[in-house]
């Protein structure tokens, strides 16, 4: 079910929370003040004490994420489906302070989870860098490993390191020769290559 929420010119989807929004859905918001443009997102409200803005979310593996460096600065997908925010979006939402991430994982009836407590991405002229820290929770540290490190897509790959990451393992990420977590990889694939197995994986961050 698709659910619009009316919005209140909030920036984020945490301030729609404390406006009294409780129910998960899209959300037109303004990230860079009401003067600045709208932009709508997923808002969940329930989840972790809810004013969650979903920045990426996989569950049948039908929408394609071996994409360029422009789709995933724009991002793309379907809000109510599978999609990427976008880069660029991303970073107006975690520079304006702190900001938290939480990843959700769910297999069958297996669930797992990773918060940490601190989460940012530079500028497109920084390569979308990404800075982590502060985890708590069941599926264990991988973002670690990829903390400090600039956005790698099928046509741009800033790491010095010989192998194209991006292209080896056809998603845009935060590759370091080349990955303990990859959200972005190709799905349902249970190898060692891949590690999109789980059905379904939601990211996303409260400001």
């Amino acid at each position: 079910m698709l659910v619009i929420i009316p919005s209140g010119e909030s920036r984020f989807c945490s301030q729609e929370l404390l406006n009294g929004a409780l129910q998960s859905g899209e959300v037109d918001i303004y990230p860079q003040g009401k003067e600045g443009r709208a932009v709508r997102v997923y808002c969940d409200m329930e989840t972790d004490g809810g004013g969650w803005t979903v920045f990426q979310r996989r569950m049948n593996g039908k929408t394609d994420f071996y994409r360029t460096w422009s789709e995933y600065s724009a991002g793309f997908g379907n809000l109510s489906e599978e999609f990427w925010l976008g880069n660029e979006l991303l970073h107006n939402l975690t520079s304006v302070g702190p900001v938290s991430l939480r990843v959700d994982m769910r297999s069958g009836n297996d669930t797992a989870y990773a918060h940490y407590a601190n989460f940012s991405i530079d500028s497109e002229e920084r390569q979308y860098t990404l800075i982590v820290s502060g985890y708590t929770g069941t599926a264990g540290d991988s973002m670690k490993y990829h903390n400090g490190r600039p956005f790698s897509s099928r046509d741009k790959d800033p790491d010095p390191l010989g192998i194209h990451c991006a292209r080896a393992y056809m998603g845009g990420w935060w590759y370091k020769n080349c990955y303990k977590t990859n959200l972005n990889g190709l799905y349902g694939s249970s190898s060692n290559n891949q590690v999109i197995s789980r059905e379904q994986l939601i990211a996303s961050v409260s400001c």
